[in-house]
């Protein structure tokens, strides 16, 4: 199957970077390599990418559509996490932009055999690494109803979290599940859904996606120091796809933008924090009317951008 991806807030991102000549830039979530030939044109003649994806497929595919650029982008098939660590390996001390678009590729989830999505009936899989040995069917198939219900709940903020995972537990007794449409009849059932809601196995599907690929850890951990990685003036863009993404980016964002960290009414700082950056959106930049009906999958995109100072 082809790799096909559209890169979402294209013109947003860049407008914000303002990739410049000679200057370094960090895509750390490759996909189809959307944002990475945008930054290249508009860093012409010089400017380079390090581009990251844990995807091997979406590598493949970036190397064929960036044939042309030659050394002027380096790839890695690797979590953005792992971004200092590269860097460090590359010899760049440190980079004037970057970005991270967080949503799950258009390609993972119409390909049927990775095993992402009910639409089509697959081997449950969902791993964006594929060297990694975790995958939804062990999750769906070894864990406990305990352990079920808490990814649901936490990382799907499905209301039916609990009865879903009963059934789960109580079906695979008999045999286990093996495929994506299997999974979703059975949520489906454990929900009693009505017609013309939003497919009931979403958000699940969400939860176990999260799960599988410990996406919000990823996250957590670049968060924790990531404005280390930029030169001043070096600006961080994120786009984000659910709420739980986007808390942990907002957040972090206001924690690096704040003079102190000290309880407002103490009399004295004494946490030794300093400012790193300055928010560059006080609220989300949303896909215009235009993009998301051009593109469906971008209706939900929240973009938050900071520089470093």
């Amino acid at each position: 199957m082809e790799y096909a991806h559209l890169s979402v807030l294209v013109r947003e991102v860049i407008d914000i970077l303002k990739p410049k000549a000679g200057k370094r830039y960090l895509d750390g979530t490759l996909g189809g390599g959307g944002h990475s030939e945008r930054i290249l044109i508009e860093s012409s003649p010089d400017g380079q990418v390090l581009a990251l994806d844990w995807d091997d497929e979406a590598l493949a595919a970036a190397r064929d559509r960036l044939a042309g650029v030659g050394a002027r982008i380096i790839m890695r098939q690797a979590s953005f996490a792992a971004a200092a660590e590269i860097l460090a390996e590359i010899n760049w001390p440190s980079i004037d932009g970057a970005i991270l678009d967080l949503g799950v590729s258009s390609h993972q989830l119409d390909a049927p055999e990775r095993g992402f999505s009910f639409r089509i009936s697959e081997r449950l899989d969902m791993r964006m690494d594929r060297r990694q040995s975790l995958d939804a069917f062990e999750i769906v198939n070894g864990y406990s109803a305990a352990d079920l219900e808490r990814i649901f709940k936490t990382y799907g903020e499905e209301p039916r979290a609990r009865r879903i995972a009963a059934a789960i537990v109580s079906h695979r007794r008999q045999r286990p599940i093996e495929s994506t449409g299997e999974l979703a009849e059975l949520i489906a059932r454990a929900k009693g859904a009505r017609a013309g809601e939003r497919h009931p196995a979403t958000l699940c599907f969400q939860a176990l996606r999260i799960a599988v690929n410990q996406e919000l850890d990823h996250l957590k951990r670049f968060l924790e120091r990531g404005y280390e990685l930029f030169s001043p003036g070096g600006r961080l863009v994120v786009i984000s796809f659910h709420s739980l993404e986007d808390r942990l980016v907002k957040t972090a964002f206001r924690k690096w933008s704040r003079d102190c960290l000290c309880p407002p009414r103490a009399p004295l700082c004494t946490c030794g924090w300093s400012r790193k950056t300055r928010l560059l959106t006080t609220r989300p930049v949303r896909p215009s009317a235009a993009e998301s009906q051009t593109n469906p999958r971008a209706r939900s995109a929240k973009l938050r951008a900071v520089e470093r100072i």
